[in-house]
């Protein structure tokens, strides 16, 4: 495969499904309704992300289909993030939160998914507590059962109990939730379930359902609100059953298992959640790579001699580039992950759930903070241009602080997966080691399994060192080596997700992209590349060499090991898995690794697949240099006050 033809990466991306996951959403972000971007008012942002919201729910054929398929839905929040992060976060709470918990209970005969298709009522979420965010195991609203009259009694005692931040105002029209709440039968408290509870009519908030707006957030406007119930009535068939819990013909109560499972189940959406979230991230962060990379290659500056001349692109230094390709690396591995995740909860059976699990949480706290990290880096490579709100940098980065918190907290998910991991059996000792080349994938990934023992090491011997009988003092003791356990975990799993990409693509050309030719020295030979336009011109730099995806691939591999490996040099040393003359290599192997690289950033952007149309609603990423246009005056010229 030459670098002329970007189809192979695109498909080690995104899987053998992209047709059908994920062209249906591409096409549907990059249509008409999507196009807009105005600078309205945040109310006006919340209206216009309803109004989306109906155009995504007219292109569904099937909900169920939908909420059934995690892959589709979490390719939904892929695609609507570049466009807009609130229709994003809107379709997860709709889809997945309130339609995914109605088809994942056993169905009534009087409540079928159907009845929202039309999206006449928007759904909404109703779980966390103003008391109680990751406690909400413990949270205090209840739903009383009369077994005379057939109905429960939804109430939340006391200010505490609010449920916080759903999107419960009246923009958007009217809304039902599926609220959690503490079923009472017979004056027993039978654990957490879901209640489906009509919360608003095109007249406001219904009887009983109080409503209050919450402070602005930071990122795209979303009517987060505290919502309570004063002892609102539900019918019998509000509760949403399964084998787990279910209330009999005589008005008694039966459950298979203990409370914490009941809670478990009610809310198992949040997993989906996880992935939805990560997606999110993921889809914001490649576009804004997109953005930044193009910005580099046409945003032109002055050279430092003669040699470079009068004016070079900012991608030409080394100091803006290396960062831009640590990122790109970053994203692809983070990508990878996610796909391994998604695969593995859509395959996953009853007897292999709780590890299916564990990967999502794991993967969706590591995914969410790199991707911040990474539009941290893209914000500030486009330096003022990256903070208006018109260039799409600013909001994706404050948009991606909700996926961080949203489904769990990323600290408290990693907590609860380090304790998991150190539940289980010591890992073994690494495998023999492969010939010691650190441009050898195979040696890197062992490098990765390495770290990631030493830390599981660490760990135990931090809990077995701490002789205070107190289990909270003993665990706090352990908490800083099970985090690095988790992250060296996460990394090493990116990492073999990155590897078995490049493994699935066509081998490398005759022309290895590995040859010293195509470094600096050749890049300063090279014409200026231009940014492809929506006819779809050749990306890439005349005269760069064709190489195979497969190179490239292992490539960001490498640019992705060395960087995770370095800082754990010593680490890896001490325990003799490294030498030396390695840690001395580092440094070097990494630039050179990113100097051979970064003549086909671009291409490795455009296996991304993003739409012309999504691209182009960004000033900066519209501009060429081929066509002596002024960024600052097409800025203006978008935003509307020109």
């Amino acid at each position: 495969m030459g670098v002329t033809d970007v189809s192979a990466l695109t498909a080690a991306l995104f899987g053998p499904r992209f047709s059908e996951v994920h062209e249906p959403w591409r096409r549907l972000f990059a249509s008409e309704p999507f196009r807009d971007n105005a600078d309205l008012s945040p109310d006006d942002r919340m209206r216009r992300s309803y109004q989306r919201l109906r155009h995504v729910d007219n292109s569904v054929r099937s909900v169920e289909d939908l909420v059934s398929d995690i892959e589709t839905l979490a390719a939904l929040h892929e695609w609507a993030c570049p466009v807009d992060c609130g229709t994003t976060m809107l379709a997860g709470i709709h889809y997945n939160l309130f339609l995914g918990s109605l088809h994942d209970h056993t169905p009534h005969e009087r409540r079928s998914l159907r009845d929202y298709a039309p999206l006449q009522r928007t759904g909404t979420f109703l779980c966390t507590e103003l008391a109680h965010g990751n406690s909400a195991a413990e949270l205090e609203t209840t739903a009383v059962y009369d077994p005379l009259t057939a109905c429960f009694d939804l109430h939340t005692p006391h200010p505490g109990a609010r449920k916080f931040m759903p999107n419960t105002s009246a923009i958007g029209g009217p809304k039902t939730a599926v609220v959690a709440a503490r079923l009472i039968v017979d004056g027993a408290d039978e654990g957490v379930f879901l209640f489906l509870t009509p919360l608003s009519d095109e007249s406001g908030p219904l009887p009983g359902v109080e409503i209050r707006w919450l402070p602005e957030r930071m990122g795209s406007p979303i009517d987060h609100c505290l919502t309570g119930f004063d002892h609102v009535r539900l019918p019998r068939h509000a509760l949403l059953e399964s084998e787990r819990g279910r209330i009999l013909p005589d008005g008694s109560f039966t459950g298979g298992v203990e409370r914490r499972r009941r809670f478990l189940y009610s809310i198992g959406r949040v997993t989906e959640g996880k992935l939805c979230m990560s997606a999110t991230s993921l889809g914001g962060t490649r576009a804004a790579l997109a953005i930044a990379i193009r910005y580099a290659h046409t945003r032109h500056t002055s050279g430092l001699s003669q040699v470079t001349g009068g004016s070079v692109p900012l991608f030409a230094y080394r100091s803006h580039h290396a960062r831009l390709l640590d990122a790109l690396a970053t994203v692809y591995a983070a990508t990878l992950l996610h796909r391994t995740a998604v695969r593995q909860w859509a395959a996953h059976s009853t007897h292999d759930r709780g590890q299916a699990e564990n990967l999502v949480a794991i993967a969706k706290g590591w995914i969410t903070w790199q991707c911040r990290d990474v539009l941290i880096e893209c914000r500030e490579r486009c330096g003022a241009q990256g903070l208006f709100l018109v260039n799409g940098l600013a909001d994706f980065l404050t948009g991606s602080e909700l996926p961080i918190t949203a489904e769990g907290d990323n600290l408290p998910i990693w907590l609860k997966a380090a304790g998991k991991m150190l539940l289980r059996d010591p890992l073994p000792p690494p495998p023999p080691a492969p010939p010691p080349a650190l441009t050898s994938p195979r040696f890197l990934h062992h490098l990765m399994i390495c770290l990631e023992h030493i830390w599981d090491r660490r760990a135990r011997a931090a809990f077995e060192r701490c002789a205070d009988p107190h289990p909270l003092n003993r665990w706090n003791a352990a908490t800083n080596p099970a985090l690095e356990l988790v992250a060296a975990h996460a990394q090493r799993l990116a990492g073999d997700a990155l590897l078995n990409a490049a493994a699935d693509v066509p081998d490398a050309t005759e022309q290895d992209l590995l040859h010293p030719g195509v470094s600096d020295a050749m890049w300063q030979d090279l014409p200026h590349p231009r940014v492809p336009d929506a006819a779809g011109q050749d990306l890439l730099r005349p005269g760069v060499p064709d190489v195979a995806g497969q190179d490239l691939l292992h490539l960001l591999h490498r640019i992705f090991a060395l960087r995770r490996i370095s800082p754990h040099s010593g680490s890896l040393m001490a325990a003799g898995h490294l030498s030396a003359e390695h840690v001395e290599q580092l440094p070097i192997l990494l630039d050179e690794a990113v100097a051979r690289l970064a003549p086909y950033a671009l291409l490795l952007v455009d296996a991304f697949a993003i739409p012309e149309e999504i691209l182009h609603r960004y000033p900066i990423a519209r501009f060429q240099k081929s066509d002596q246009s002024d960024p600052g005056a097409l800025l203006i010229e978008l935003s509307g006050h020109g």
